[in-house]
């Protein structure tokens, strides 16, 4: 049950951190200094609770000798879903954005558990599961895309062909379960989640970093979420994001990749619809409608019978 509980925690924080972070990018304008702005913030705060539990910073020559490459790029991964996110959007809007990423994930984490890859625990998919994972995306599908098909809304932002931009969503969402059961290796290899997850933030800070010398060839926009009117909370999007990671590090070896995305996106979806029912966070309100708090529910039966059976 305490996988679980978790699991619905840290996804209700990256909803939170959505919101947070939605708002700080608002003020900067800039996407990408927002985001360089989260993640550092993020890494410091990783840091500090480092330095709290008295954890070594350092990485021994063995380490690096002996893990394979891609146990350090967990944190590239996370820049990669961020940036193509905010590339998807104006090409298949913004409901596409939110479901084909998450599609990939579902898909990637269920492959990867499957077949054991990236040295993690083989868990076999059963026809059991695969039915509660099929609940599961009807669940995820009806809670965020039929509420707009009900109301008319168009589901693309440009014209065009929108099938390469999907494909593109759908393989981002596989690199973020990837990047799961990425960090969740180098947790136990290090013998420390916490020690992982600061990992992953570094690099993904040194990454974010690059893009905006190459983008911006400046962090002058930084300043405009400074100042009277901006509120305290837009500098928190970073810690949650390091709660979220930190969570995903700790569940992953334990519970496996696919249960671990599983069961964030539940919290994830119902922190998503705690703010938008009460605008939270500056978030414009938008009213929950019965058909998404139906979605929510068979997602909840996709889940039960993925983690009982």
């Amino acid at each position: 049950m305490l996988p679980i509980t978790i699991g619905i925690v840290i996804g209700i924080i990256l909803s939170l951190q959505t919101a947070v972070n939605s708002r700080l990018r608002g003020f900067i304008g800039s996407p990408y200094q927002a985001s360089f702005v989260s993640f550092t913030i993020g890494t410091l705060f990783l840091a500090i609770v480092m330095c709290v539990q008295r954890e070594s910073f350092g990485i021994t020559p063995t380490t690096l000798t002996t893990q394979p490459w891609w146990i350090w790029i967990g944190g590239l991964l996370g820049v990669i879903f961020l940036t193509t996110n905010i590339l998807l959007f104006p090409h298949i809007g913004g409901v596409q954005t939110a479901i084909m990423p998450i599609l990939g994930q579902v898909l990637m984490g269920s492959v990867i558990d499957n077949f054991g890859w990236f040295h993690s625990a083989q868990q076999p998919l059963t026809a059991v599961r695969v039915l509660g994972l099929l609940l599961a995306l009807t669940g995820i599908i009806i809670t965020v895309a039929l509420p707009d098909l009900l109301a008319h809304r168009p589901a693309t932002a440009t014209t065009g062909n929108p099938w390469p931009w999907r494909l593109l969503g759908i393989v981002t969402g596989a690199l973020g379960a990837t990047q799961t059961t990425i960090n969740g290796r180098l947790g136990l290899v290090l013998h420390s989640p916490l020690h992982a997850a600061f990992i992953s933030f570094l690099i993904g800070t040194l990454g974010l970093l690059i893009i905006v010398i190459v983008v911006h060839r400046s962090f002058k926009e930084i300043k405009r979420a400074v100042g009277r009117g901006k509120p305290w909370w837009i500098w928190l999007g970073g810690a949650m994001g390091g709660l979220f990671v930190l969570g995903n590090a700790y569940l992953a070896p334990i519970i496996g990749t696919g249960q671990t995305v599983v069961f964030a996106l539940l919290g994830q979806i119902t922190g998503g619809l705690l703010v938008d029912q009460f605008g939270l966070l500056g978030a414009k309100r938008k009213p929950v409608v019965a058909v998404q708090l139906l979605g929510l529910a068979v997602l909840i039966g996709g889940v039960v019978l993925i983690r009982l059976f």
